[in-house]
C-alpha cells in the first residue's frame, strides 16, 4: 500500500500546489489579499505565515487545496457590494477580490488551470530536451489474419502516416491514437510503394490488460509494428522544437479528453474507464515502480486533467466561476445570490454524483464488485 500511497501523495501535492499557486500568483499581481494557501483539507498538520500575512499550510486530507482571499465569506461573488463597501475601509477594500475589475477576477480564477497546463508543458519540454523524443516511422511488420486491419485493407510494410487526421510521428503514436479514438471507424492514411492510401478500419473492443496489468476495454485492430529498415530514431530536441511538441502534446491530451467526455454524454463512450482517486493512486504507484521518468510523465497527464476538469462550467469549479463572470459581462451585473445558490446546488449534485460513479468504478476495478 505504501508503494502506491506515497507516490500518489507526492503527485497530488505537486499538481495541487501548482494549481493553487496559479490562483495565488494572479491574486498577488492584482493586489488581492490572500489569507490562506492550503494544500489539503481538514485539520492543519503544519504551516507558517509569510510577510504578506498569508498562512501557508498542509492539511491532513491531501485530495485538493484552496486559496482563500481576504474578506471571503461565501461563494456568491459580487452579490452584496453595498454591505462589503460599508464593512471595510478604503485600504482593506483595495485587497478585496470581489471588488476587482471583471478581467482581473477572471484571470485570478483562470490562473489555476493555466498553471496546470504550464506544468505539463514544462515536464514534456524537459523530457524532450534532456531525454529525447522518438521519431521512428511506424511500419506495419505484420497484419494478423482475419483481424480488423486485414478486413479494412492494411498490409505488411505499410508505413502509417496519419490516424484519424493526427500525424503519426513515431511508433509510440500509433497505440496512443488508436486508444484515444472515439470513432466507430478509424481512418488510417498509409504509404505503400510510394503511394498514399486512406483505409478505414473498424476496431474490435477487447477486454485486455494495459502495460501495467490493469484490465481495460482495449481497441484492437490486429497489427504488429516495426521500424523502417530497423532504424530507431530517438532525438534530443532543441528548445524551440521541444516547446512546440510540448504544446502539441498538451493540446492533443486536452482535445482527446473532451472528445471522450463528449462520447460518454452521447452514450457511445466507455464510462467504465472513468476513474477517481483510488485508480489514480493505483496507476501512480505502478508507474513509480518503473522509474522516475514514467512517474514525471504521468504527473504531466494528471496535471492536464486537473486543469481541464476545473474549466468545466460547473459551479464550485473554476469554470463555474468563469461562467458566472460571463453572465456578469453579458448582463452588466452579477447574478443574484438566489440564482447563484441554485446553480451551486446543481453543481454540488453533479460533483457528488461523479464522485460516487468514479469510486464505484475504482472499487469494481479492485474486484470488490463483479
Amino acid at each position: 500500500m505504501l508503494t502506491y500511497i506515497i507516490p500518489f501523495i507526492i503527485l497530488i501535492l505537486v499538481v495541487v500546489f501548482i494549481h493553487e499557486y496559479g490562483h495565488y500568483y494572479f491574486a498577488r499581481k492584482y493586489g488581492v489579499g490572500v489569507t490562506d494557501f492550503s494544500i489539503g483539507f481538514g485539520q492543519e498538520l503544519f504551516g507558517w505565515n509569510d510577510k504578506h500575512g498569508t498562512r501557508w499550510k498542509i492539511c491532513w486530507i491531501p485530495l485538493g487545496g484552496y486559496v482563500k482571499f481576504f474578506g471571503d465569506r461565501n461563494v456568491y461573488s459580487q452579490s452584496d457590494h453595498k454591505e462589503i463597501i460599508e464593512k471595510y475601509n478604503k485600504e482593506e477594500q483595495d485587497k478585496l477580490f470581489i471588488l476587482k475589475p471583471l478581467y482581473q477576477r477572471a484571470l485570478i480564477v483562470f490562473g489555476g488551470p493555466l498553471a496546470n497546463f504550464l506544468l505539463a508543458i514544462a515536464i514534456f519540454f524537459c523530457i524532450y530536451t534532456f531525454v529525447g523524443k522518438d521519431f521512428t516511422p511506424a511500419m506495419i511488420a505484420e497484419v494478423q489474419k482475419d483481424s480488423p486491419a486485414m478486413v479494412g485493407g492494411l498490409k505488411d510494410n505499410d508505413v502509417i502516416l496519419e490516424i484519424d487526421g493526427n500525424e503519426v510521428e513515431s511508433i509510440m503514436d500509433v497505440a496512443k491514437f488508436i486508444t484515444t479514438s472515439t470513432r466507430d471507424i478509424i481512418d488510417f492514411k498509409v504509404e505503400r510503394l510510394d503511394q498514399e492510401y486512406l483505409i478505414k478500419v473498424k476496431p474490435n473492443i477487447v477486454l485486455s490488460e494495459d502495460n501495467l496489468g490493469n484490465k481495460i476495454n482495449k481497441r484492437m485492430v490486429g497489427i504488429k509494428l516495426g521500424a523502417v529498415n530497423n532504424e530507431i530514431n530517438h532525438v534530443k530536441l532543441g528548445p524551440a522544437q521541444a516547446l512546440i511538441h510540448s504544446v502539441k502534446e498538451v493540446y492533443f491530451v486536452s482535445a482527446s479528453s473532451l472528445k471522450y467526455i463528449g462520447s460518454m454524454l452521447r452514450g457511445t463512450g466507455d464510462s467504465s474507464q472513468l476513474g477517481g482517486p483510488i485508480r489514480i493512486a493505483k496507476i501512480t504507484g505502478q508507474v513509480a515502480e518503473i522509474g522516475i521518468l514514467p512517474f514525471i510523465s504521468i504527473m504531466a497527464y494528471i496535471s492536464i486533467s486537473l486543469g481541464l476538469i476545473n474549466l468545466f462550467p460547473i459551479p464550485m469549479l473554476d469554470g463555474g466561476h468563469l461562467m458566472f463572470y460571463a453572465f456578469e459581462k453579458v448582463l452588466g451585473r452579477p447574478l443574484s445570490q438566489k440564482a447563484q445558490e441554485g446553480f451551486f446546488r446543481i453543481g454540488l449534485f453533479l460533483l457528488v454524483s461523479l464522485m460516487f460513479f468514479t469510486t464505484f468504478n475504482d472499487l469494481k476495478d479492485l474486484g470488490l464488485f463483479n
